[in-house]
């Protein structure tokens, strides 16, 4: 089952933001932006659009503001969907 960031009221209805439950598993880990049919991916490693097009500046600052608040929690959400492909890889010190 897809994990949808709770959003505030006056967002809810035009914003979503979401992690699929059936991405592939070689992906990068990222959730997915929606106003209405247009959607962005925003990396979880990266902190940035994995995408140029559409243009980023579309989405508004309120939105972003969500996704870092919440990083904690839309990482601990990707790694229950995809344990195979984790947002912070362990580092081998051997």
């Amino acid at each position: 089952m897809p994990y949808d960031l709770p959003l505030p009221r006056q967002l809810e209805k035009l914003w979503k933001i979401r992690i699929w439950d059936r991405e592939l598993r070689y992906e990068e880990p990222h959730v997915t932006i929606f106003r209405k049919s247009v959607h962005w991916r925003w990396g979880l490693r990266r902190g940035e659009f994995l995408d140029p097009r559409p243009d980023p500046r579309r989405v508004p600052g309120k939105i972003l503001d969500l996704i870092h608040g919440n990083h904690g929690e839309l990482c601990r959400q990707w790694n229950s969907l995809y344990p195979t492909n984790p947002v912070a890889r362990e580092v081998d010190d051997q």
